[in-house]
């Protein structure tokens, strides 16, 4: 029983940074250049991943992105597309592009919520009354 328990949490990890390393476009180049997205054999082993999309898995990943590039590998044309370093590198500038939106958002809501808890609480106006609560 310990055995059992000590394979399966191996495998759990070694496919939980398998799963992550699809977020590096760079990787999916290397792995499509050497032709792993041609063995029917690997390209059943990524639909066999998509398992980590449930909530249950999903909450391990560092990467979420993985996930999608998990999703656009069950299609054929992308996994040909991928051989293409200039697909790899769009991909990873358009990541780029994404994670900058999103730390700026973020960095937006994070000081409006610091402004919004500086008030003092005697200038918070009720909209329906418009006079000091």
């Amino acid at each position: 029983m310990e055995a059992d328990d000590t394979g399966n949490r191996l495998r759990f990890q070694l496919e939980l940074e398998f799963v992550q390393c699809l977020a590096n476009p760079n990787y999916l180049n290397f792995l499509a250049q050497r032709g792993f997205f041609k063995d029917k054999a690997f390209v059943n082993y990524l639909k066999y991943l998509l398992y980590w999309k449930e909530p249950e898995y999903a909450k391990y990943l560092k990467y979420p992105q993985c996930l999608h590039m998990l999703e656009l590998l069950q299609y054929e044309h992308f996994r040909k597309e991928l051989v293409n370093a200039q697909c790899a590198k769009f991909i990873d500038e358009q990541q780029v592009l994404h994670w900058q939106h999103y730390s700026r958002k973020r960095m937006r809501l994070q000081q409006a919520l610091a402004d919004q808890q500086q008030q003092p609480r005697g200038s918070v106006f009720c909209e329906q009354h418009p006079h000091k609560i």
